[in-house]
């Protein structure tokens, strides 16, 4: 800690003790407030003249800026709604109660009581009748703290964040209002929320790296689920027709502007139901979050104009790889090999032909598509929980949804047939077997419960997180999780060249 720093946190202990000496509580238990900052601003904008409220409005917030000195001088104060002005006199406070309201530090949380009058200027503004410490702030505000722009700050301490760039708690009071809308959406077509474990025994239900952990009772390894897919399909098999779940996933993977180590996801489930129903859906979703929350299907994102409007476009994967130039379309397996090798691939030779037309698509796809897009019929080698396509050899019916050269959303018409899916689980266990850490694990209760009986459904998973990144249009998945991970400083300090690599495109 500089020693600047620490002459100031001195400074304000000190004060901490005067108020106290004074008789001021420095940390009451409750404050009655009969008004906002916002409401004030409302309700007596046209005052005019020497006119002011007959009521006394009672505020509550943080001191954001002071002005004025001698017998008179202004504050603003901030509170859930917004800022407003407050003026404090001597010959109105006293002597006393004014030389503790010249002590008042930023950052200070007050309560207010007074009527509203307009300054000669037209602002809206409290005269102090009277006030009261709520909360000494012990830790001044960062310098520059006003309109702060250092993503190190921001990200570690989004408290301070929060405070300052009144634009950024618009973004979770947006984010909140998605998740909430999604929940009514589901729910008003007669989904049902459903919630799974976050402890799992064996990671399944996607391609990723897990988190492990232990659990000392049971004297076994568990990991943090990288998607609730299997529970949720456990639960088609008991009956439950139209269900859906909302919550925190974790993969152990890298992190760019798109990629947080845990993140929200959302997977829905709909018995009777295959991935053009689902397809439907998801637009449907979309689309009407995006006029509740935004009023507009017209929206912008990291430069993009983009256009919600449906229909969205719908192209296989095959189809996508030849508008860009890689026509793999009746080749050889060895031929696609080398097509592989010759963009780029590394290891195409080895490499099963399903990854490779992944990587492809990866590669030289997904990064250009802009507008919403649906990308149908993958490779079944990459897709072992979806149902073989009805007409396509070597094909899953499965669609991604892409929005500015970004996945939103995955889903399958959902394998249902058991004999089918223990095949393609023992394939996976052979590939964990040979080192592929995301391969799925050969989970034996999943698969009893598949010959019970699991009736075809159609099966979706969209990642929360980025589509508040295009709601809001937030360049950064960090700028719309409260608190991103970070190194601890106790290890090391990020650096600004870091925080430019984790926000870049990847």
């Amino acid at each position: 800690m500089s020693e600047e720093l620490s002459e100031l946190l001195k400074v304000r202990r000190e004060k901490l003790e005067e108020f106290k000496k004074a008789g001021m509580e420095p940390f009451p238990y409750k404050f009655e407030v009969n008004s906002t900052a916002q409401h004030i601003l409302d309700k007596y904008k046209d005052l005019e003249g020497h006119d002011e409220s007959k009521e006394v409005v009672t505020i509550a917030g943080r001191v954001m800026a002071k002005r004025g000195h001698g017998k008179a001088s202004f504050a603003v104060i901030q509170d859930g709604t917004g800022r407003v002005q407050v003026y404090g006199k001597i010959d109105v406070l006293g002597e006393a109660k004014y030389e503790l309201y010249q002590k008042l530090d930023m950052g200070d949380i007050i309560g207010v009581s007074g009527k509203v009058f307009k300054t000669k200027t037209g602002e809206v503004t409290v005269r102090i009748e009277d006030f009261k410490l709520l909360c000494k702030s012990l830790h001044p505000l960062p310098e520059k703290w006003h309109g702060l722009t250092d993503k190190e700050i921001r990200y570690r301490e989004r408290y301070i964040d929060l405070i300052s760039n009144p634009e950024v708690k618009e973004t979770f009071i947006r984010r909140s209002r998605i998740v909430s809308y999604i929940r009514k959406f589901l729910e008003g077509k007669g989904f049902l929320e459903v919630e799974t474990p976050i402890l799992h025994v064996l990671q399944g239900g996607a391609a990723a790296r897990p988190f492990e952990t232990f659990h000392d009772t049971l004297d076994m390894p568990l990991f943090l689920r990288i998607a609730p897919e299997l529970y949720l399909k456990r639960l088609l098999v008991g009956g439950f027709e139209k269900i859906f779940e909302m919550g925190r996933v974790f993969r152990n993977e890298g992190m760019s502007f798109k990629h947080n180590p845990e993140y929200t996801m959302l997977e829905v489930y709909e018995a009777f139901a295959d991935y053009n129903d689902v397809m439907k859906l998801t637009e449907d979703l979309v689309v009407a979050c995006a006029k509740e929350v935004l009023g507009t299907l017209e929206i912008e994102f990291r430069g993009d104009k983009i256009n919600l409007a449906p229909p969205w476009k719908k192209i296989s994967l095959i189809d996508a790889l030849k508008e860009e130039g890689i026509d793999i379309s009746g080749k050889s397996d060895d031929e696609i090999r080398k097509v592989g090798r010759d963009k780029g691939i590394e290891g195409a030779m080895e490499l099963g032909v399903g990854k490779i037309i992944n990587e492809l698509y990866d590669k030289f796809v997904e990064p250009n598509l802009r507008q919403p897009t649906f990308i149908i019929d993958h490779p079944l080698e990459t897709s072992p929980l979806a149902k073989k396509h009805r007409s396509k050899a070597g094909q899953v019916e499965r669609f991604e949804l892409i929005i500015a050269g970004m996945e939103l959303a995955n889903a399958f018409s959902e394998l249902n047939d058991p004999i089918d899916q223990r095949e393609r689980l023992k394939k996976q266990a052979e590939l964990k077997a040979a080192g592929d850490e995301e391969a799925e694990s050969m989970d034996e209760d999943f698969l009893r419960a598949l010959e019970y009986g699991m009736p075809p459904a159609g099966g979706l998973g969209i990642g929360i997180d980025r589509l508040v990144m295009i709601l809001t249009n937030s360049a950064s998945i960090r700028d719309v999780l409260f608190f991103p991970h970070m190194r601890p400083l106790a290890r090391t300090e990020v650096s600004p060249e870091e925080i430019k690599v984790l926000d870049k495109p990847a």
